[in-house]
């Protein structure tokens, strides 16, 4: 059984913060009503057409859900959008600043109105502070909390090529729904959850926020490496290849030293601890370099797994789609769209007991009749008993 199996949501969405949340809750059971304005839906529909004319980045997001085009200006849609929240457990939203609330759909009141409803508001700069009228992208809101700074290399700042500023307000999104619904277990009320992107990628860069709060210079760009740990890094091999090595403790750095036959290095006062590895970053780089470029990647991946030192292959996303790991473990699975099949990733938490359904993607609007039927006839009755 599917742990989510009954739970209502619907959610106003766009982009991929929420959507990434709501796809997660609809990988794991939940009934995901999608409510998208009949001009266009959601922006990402209309990235490009790989998946069988959809969009890559809207397959990606939204299988295991319903479509349902909705038009809340407009009396009728609006009345059935009411009653959609009336039946629903979870609201979640990340519409631009104020939009919830010029629709008369602000958070506090869905609660007081419903009481044992959840809302996820999404916003990126969050409520108050000269920011919260922002417009926020995942580009825009890296580059403001400093993500982009400690990404690429010195002087040459670089954004993430994946958007960790909406996937990881996403996935905060989906943990705060699962603990808003195991308090109203024990409570029977449900609340407002705010997030703001801003705090979840000013929570994301924690160790080089501590660093300046408690007086340290802020931390430099290291290209592959790591502004934190040193040596950690990628290194062109014998072979055309890259070697991705890293090491995380002065007990690894002790490991690697004796891996590239100067055990040495490892009392050198230089290179002694963390702090002062780092300071040497350039000087211990330039040795694994000349190490890797005498030999193959398969040689070196051997050898660093027998002396306990961590390693990679610098992979690009062709290798990532038939990467053995995935495929030998069957993370891969079938969801239909309007044009045909296509390969989707399962949901990352896995469990023997909980059943992960093979899903279809939505048209824009596909399933607004059936929506309007159901729902519909639940507000018909509301009318006919009030009257």
């Amino acid at each position: 059984m599917s742990p989510l199996e009954g739970l209502l949501v619907v959610a106003l969405e766009q982009a991929i913060s929420a959507p990434l949340c709501t796809r997660h809750l609809a990988d794991l059971g939940a009934r995901v009503i999608k409510v998208e304005n009949p001009a266009g839906g959601d922006s990402t529909r209309h990235y490009d057409d790989v998946v069988h004319g959809m969009s890559g980045h809207f397959v990606w997001l939204n299988h295991g859900k319903e479509s349902a085009a909705l038009d809340l200006t407009q009396a009728s849609d609006r009345a059935l959008f009411e009653r959609l929240l009336d039946a629903a457990d979870v609201f979640v939203s990340n519409l631009a600043p104020g939009a919830l609330g010029r629709l008369g759909l602000g958070p506090a009141d869905l609660v007081q109105h419903r009481p044992r409803l959840v809302v996820v508001d999404i916003s990126g700069y969050g409520l108050g502070g000269p920011l919260d009228h922002k417009r926020a992208y995942d580009l825009l809101v890296q580059a403001e909390g400093g993500v982009c700074a400690i990404t690429g290399e010195p002087g040459a700042p670089a954004k993430p090529g994946v958007p960790v500023a909406d996937i990881g307000t996403a996935l905060y999104a989906f943990g705060s729904i699962v603990t808003a619904l195991y308090d109203r277990e024990r409570t029977g009320r449900g609340t407002v959850v705010s997030l703001a992107m801003l705090d979840v990628v000013a929570e994301m860069m924690g160790f080089a926020l501590n660093q300046v709060v408690h007086g340290a210079p802020a931390p430099r760009a290291a290209g592959m490496g790591s502004p934190l740990i040193a040596p950690y890094g990628a290194y062109p091999t014998r072979d055309g290849q890259i070697a991705v090595l890293g090491t995380t403790s002065d007990r690894e750095f002790g490991r690697l030293a004796g891996l590239l036959g100067k055990p040495d290095l490892a009392e050198d006062e230089r290179y002694r601890h963390n702090a002062d590895r780092i300071r040497h970053r350039s000087e211990l780089d330039e040795v694994l370099g000349d190490w890797c470029r005498t030999r193959d990647l398969a040689e070196i991946q051997t050898m660093a797994d027998a002396a306990g030192i961590g390693n990679a292959r610098l992979n690009d996303v062709t290798d990532l789609a038939a990467h053995p790991q995935l495929r030998e473990r069957g993370r891969w699975h079938e969801v239909t769209t309007p044009g045909g099949t296509a390969p989707a990733l399962r949901p990352p938490p896995t469990s023997a007991d909980w059943v992960v359904h093979s899903a279809r993607v939505p048209d824009l609007g596909e399933h607004t009749r059936a929506v309007q039927e159901e729902f519909g006839a639940r507000l018909e009755e509301t009318s006919h008993r009030a009257r």
